[in-house]
């Protein structure tokens, strides 16, 4: 995410509680505390089965970039408290102005596949810093993976036809919009409505024509004619306007013109009505005149449930040009991901021996609510069908435990639901260095190789997983001795405060 929209520092994009802890950690001489977070979702969007992890290019362009500028710090010296007194005191600016993040970073490559409580991103490093670092990476993270998510849905249900974003007009913002068309190309459109989109992030860009160039003429001939003849290589003509099989016979005339002159009519776009009847007339129309190769566009509030709709019906459109219900993810407008401490490196016994952690955990009376406390990975199992489950281990027992023996999942919801893996088994560990001591490790893929990752990490997955309605749960778990240790934790605090 470099800074390539404002004119500004964006390193104040946080919540103002993040820099009221981080002056608590500071006053309190626990900043440089080692601490460990874990990103991640409770539930996926949609009522889906899956989620595409999206957004990691614009978290590191955001931590490379990261720096507190004199604009900012004369900013942060106006904020005053309940007394009217400054909220910050100098000194805590003079650290600020000079802070360098020093944290390791882990996540889950973009255009991967991912499931609830899974860590998509890992923070560890000094307190201090993890914290400032919570609410940029949520904003980073959420919105990207929300978006991408509906474009492989839409994808899914598109199958080998064509998928244009045509949202920009309707996003929530400059912000919005951009980051739609980037995470709307990972999770499967073919290209973008933003033109912006395109130069910056390599998109291919498409377009047709607004239904007021057809006004602006004496007649819808007279327009299309027109157009023909200003854009010859690119003629695909809205043709609803005024009556729409009237507009393809139109559209059919100024065709015929083209070819004369060695050209083609690419399409015609469907932009209201009933696009199953209309389609399927505007295709006879078509084929009778002799433009078989000519597509068809449908726009129109579309989304996966009225696409798969209007599959069933027979439409014969080849084009999808999707906008309002993706790039605002009309049905569920956030993904409500997390960030939570995880671990605390104990105070120091010995100058000479590095201390061990102290597991935090954060209990609710919903058990949905309740962390998994560890430094975590995500280990995925896999055979030659394709993604067989997740487990969730903390990586200092994966340290203390002998390769040949075999690994036992535990539901963390059901913990009578159980799955052991021998040591045969083929896995991936999911999370891999990103930063290391503030430094970034990790060559970011182009945008197009994360596209391809999105359908061959879906490919990997049962059928079941992908449908639409009452999907099947693809299996996650704890590994068990983490499963132990949040239970014993569990046990533990609530002893703790009952007394």
């Amino acid at each position: 995410m470099t800074n390539k929209l404002y004119d500004t520092s964006l390193s104040l994009l946080t919540d103002l509680y993040q820099i009221t802890m981080a002056y608590g950690y500071w006053k309190s001489g626990t900043a440089e505390k080692e601490a460990v977070f874990n990103l991640y979702f409770r539930k996926h969007p949609f009522s889906g089965g899956f989620t595409i992890a999206c957004g990691l290019t614009n978290v590191i362009g955001y931590i490379n970039n990261f720096s507190l500028s004199k604009k900012d710090l004369r900013y942060l010296r106006t904020l005053t408290g309940n007394d009217g007194q400054p909220l910050f005191e100098e000194a805590f600016l003079d650290y600020l102005a000079n802070l360098k993040l020093t944290c390791d970073i882990e996540a889950i490559p973009e255009g991967t596949v991912v499931f609830p409580n899974e860590p998509l991103v890992r923070v560890r490093g000094p307190i201090l810093q993890c914290q400032l670092l919570e609410t940029p990476l949520l904003n980073l993270i959420n919105f990207e993976s929300l978006v991408a998510t509906k474009a492989a849905r839409l994808r899914l249900v598109a199958e080998n036809d064509t998928l244009l974003e045509f949202g920009l007009r309707r996003a929530q913002g400059i912000d919005g919009g951009m980051t739609a068309s980037r995470a709307a190309y990972i999770g499967g459109c073919d290209a973008t409505s933003n033109v912006l989109a395109g130069k910056l992030y390599d998109i291919p860009v498409r377009g047709t024509h607004a239904h007021s160039w057809v006004m602006s003429f004496a007649d819808e001939l007279e327009a299309f004619q027109t157009y023909a003849d200003v854009l010859p290589n690119n003629v695909t003509l809205l043709v609803d306007t005024y009556d729409t099989l009237q507009g393809v016979r139109n559209a059919i005339e100024a065709g015929r013109t083209l070819v004369q002159k060695g050209y083609k009519l690419a399409g015609i776009r469907l932009d209201s009505g009933d696009l199953a009847y209309l389609s399927i007339e505007a295709r006879k129309l078509l084929d009778e005149a002799g433009f078989t190769d000519t597509a068809i566009v449908a726009s129109n509030d579309l989304d996966e449930t009225i696409i798969n709709s209007l599959k069933q019906q027979g439409a014969k459109i080849n084009i999808w040009g999707v906008g309002t219900k993706l790039v605002t993810a009309y049905d569920q407008p956030a993904l409500g991901g997390v960030y939570k401490l995880a671990a605390l490196r104990q105070e120091s016994i010995s100058p000479d021996e590095e201390s061990g952690w102290d597991y935090k955990m954060k209990l609710s009376e919903q058990a949905i609510k309740i962390s998994t406390p560890g430094i975590q990975q995500v280990r995925r199992f896999r055979n030659e069908r394709g993604f067989v489950a997740d487990m969730i281990v903390d990586e200092n027992s994966l340290n203390d435990t002998d390769s040949t023996t075999s690994m036992t999942m535990i539901d963390p919801l059901d913990f009578t639901k159980r799955r052991t893996f021998d040591a045969k088994q083929e896995f991936d560990d999911l999370l891999v260095p990103v930063f290391r001591r503030g430094t970034c490790v990790y060559t970011s893929p182009d945008i197009h190789s994360i596209r391809a990752r999105v359908q061959e990490q879906l490919a990997n997955l049962h059928p079941g997983v992908k449908r639409f309605v009452n999907p099947h749960t693809y299996p996650v778990g704890l590994e068990k001795q983490l499963h132990e240790l949040k239970t014993e934790l569990i046990l533990k605090l609530r002893e703790r405060n009952e007394q």
